[in-house]
């Protein structure tokens, strides 16, 4: 295991085998974010990214209790007590989702417990988000009066569809686990979520590096996620596929009737 220095004493991260940890260490706040939690994760993100040994990063919550329960509120006050402050406080929140959408690796939110606003953005810029039965999901601005921002809203839209965001926007409603998966907000829900995150991750580390990562540009680009990439960065992501070591690889295996060895090359 190989840890990595954070600014933050509410950040962990670390990498252990071929999968990057990012955890939310704020059980005390329901891991509630602040600012100095937004500020370091792409910090954070970009680190984990670059490792070569990651095929795959989780970000998880400490404790069972929740994965995040939103930022945390007492900031408001002064971060975003007009609009301008507003800006600058989603300025942050934007720069967090951005790193974990831009990860070239796949990127997991391991749920358990609450995922409220905020939190339940973070989760929503992952690419996967596996549930523990206990998870509850919300975004309660409609009971605060603030706008929820843009690139948040286009995130939920693309995982769940327009009718099933105003839903949860416009009731702040509490989602269980079970109507999360079926609306799509969760990929798998299971007993033992860590057991079930570590499988995924290890499932998805035997895949071709490139070839994964092409496909997550790709369908986030047909999905017009935030930030997604244009036709001319997709088509260079798949020749980057068709001239790689891996493919040779691929194929070789596939004629030898063997297990293939991808190196990310």
């Amino acid at each position: 295991m190989v840890s990595i220095s954070s600014a933050s004493p509410f950040l962990k991260a670390f990498v252990d085998g071929s999968t990057g940890w990012l955890v939310l260490d704020r059980p005390e706040r329901r891991n509630a974010l602040n600012a100095s939690m937004w500020a370091e994760i792409p910090v954070l993100m970009r680190a984990l990214d670059a490792h070569p040994a990651v095929r795959a990063t989780v970000i998880r919550g400490a404790g069972a209790e929740a994965f995040a329960a939103g930022a945390d509120i007492s900031e408001f006050g002064e971060a975003r007590n007009d609009a301008a402050a507003a800006a600058r406080y989603e300025r942050l929140n934007g720069e967090a989702f951005a790193a974990i959408r831009q990860a070239a690796h796949p990127v997991i939110a391991m749920v358990q417990g609450f995922c409220i606003g905020g939190g339940l953005a973070l989760a929503l810029a992952a690419d996967l988000r596996v549930a523990a039965r206990t998870a509850l999901f919300a975004l309660p601005p409609a009971r605060l009066g603030l706008a929820y921002p843009l690139d948040g809203l286009r995130d939920l839209v693309a995982t769940i569809g327009a009718p099933a965001a105003k839903d949860m926007i416009f009731t702040a409603r509490r989602v269980k686990a079970e109507e999360a998966l079926s609306l799509g907000l969760v990929n798998r829900i299971a007993e033992d979520a860590e057991a079930e995150t570590r499988l995924l991750a290890a499932e998805i580390a035997e895949g071709a590096p490139l070839t994964i990562t092409h496909a997550k540009r790709a369908i986030d680009y047909i999905t017009a996620r935030p930030g997604h990439e244009d036709d001319a960065d997709v088509a260079w992501h798949a020749a980057r596929c068709f001239d790689s070591a891996d493919y040779a690889e691929g194929r070789a295996a596939f004629l030898e009737k063997r297990k293939p060895v991808f190196r990310g090359e």
